[in-house]
């Protein structure tokens, strides 16, 4: 099962390159006005589409019995939705002065206020054996993305709540009543939202290459690569400080959900978001490529750390077990 996740996330980065590449060659088709109408298609349908499958997968019951590890839900929404975009805007204000491309660096601000995802934080997770579970607080998300837009503040929260909230409640109640069929077909309810995932990128790039005044600097892209990758390990390493003290409390557990969940962000929801929020956006585009390259960084780091982090919790598990005394 695993295998089959990590090889469905591999070909969603190719889509991603393909879908960039798609929309370079041809970007009259995914334009605004154009034979899509992603005006409608992606603003609306596809996102509903994307939402109301994570209403139709969302196991509730899950979440509800995750409910009684408190303390460390609250130690991963404020840091996550708190510590991290606040870290990253004072970061951004020495960035400011650089030559760095002004609308990467949004970009950066926007990866910062987003949740972490239900996928791969939750995969990583279990690949090591920690817990799992996350609080999104996509309210929160809203507050702090809406107060830097164009657009008002009422009209993304409406257009937020008829595709996003409305699909997802639907999907939830649908759910109710063919909860069975659903665990014994297992639909691909991944492979549909990465499709229209895709077609959400594709548009969103078409409109970037259909506009001549839209120029990206290799300089400015790989800084923001180095950037991305420094900030991650950064976190990571803060998160494992902070929930390996003393007194925090915490179980290696515990730190494997909380070093994971905490630094990962949501690409799913992401881009709909952003597609929302910076609706009509010349450099939409722009302002989406470091989340588009924290997204694979997020999982290809996190692979490549899951054996470290394994063997560290399995040693510390046998620690307190030795420790314990015997009766």
């Amino acid at each position: 099962m695993r295998l089959l996740e990590r090889a469905r996330k591999e070909w969603f980065m190719v889509g991603i390159v393909v879908a960039i590449g798609a929309a370079k060659l041809q970007p009259s088709v995914g334009v605004n006005g154009g034979p899509l109408k992603p005006e409608i298609t992606v603003s609306y349908i596809a996102v509903a589409t994307i939402f109301f499958n994570s209403g139709l997968s969302l196991k509730t019951e899950e979440l509800t019995s995750a409910l009684v590890h408190l303390k460390l839900h609250l130690f991963i929404q404020i840091f996550t939705l708190a510590f991290f975009p606040a870290t990253i805007w004072l970061f951004l204000q020495l960035l400011s002065v650089t030559p760095i491309n002004e609308w990467l660096l949004k970009g950066l601000q926007t990866v910062g206020c987003m949740p972490p995802p239900v996928s791969s934080a939750v995969i990583l997770t279990k690949a090591v054996g920690g817990n799992e579970g996350i609080i999104v607080t996509p309210l929160l998300l809203l507050l702090f993305l809406g107060s830097s837009s164009s657009v008002p503040f009422t009209a993304i929260f409406s257009q937020l709540f008829m595709t996003v909230v409305v699909p997802l409640i639907i999907g939830q109640i649908i759910r109710r009543y063919i909860k069975d069929w659903l665990e014994r077909k297992k639909p691909p309810f991944s492979a549909v939202s990465s499709s229209v995932l895709l077609m959400i990128i594709y548009t969103t790039f078409c409109d970037t290459f259909s506009n001549p005044h839209i120029d990206l600097d290799k300089f400015s892209l790989v800084l923001i690569l180095f950037i991305i990758v420094s900030v991650q390990l950064s976190f990571m390493l803060l998160t494992f400080i902070f929930s390996t003290r003393n007194n925090s409390g915490f179980t290696p557990a515990d730190t494997v959900a909380i070093i994971f969940c905490s630094t990962h962000k949501s690409l799913t929801l992401g881009i709909p978001m952003l597609k929302i929020v910076f609706a009509g956006h010349e450099h939409l585009s722009l302002i989406s490529v470091p989340l588009l390259i924290y997204h694979p960084a997020q999982i290809l780091l996190g692979s490549v750390l899951v054996p470290t982090i394994k063997s560290w919790m399995v040693s510390r598990q046998k620690g307190v077990k030795l420790t314990r005394p015997t009766v």
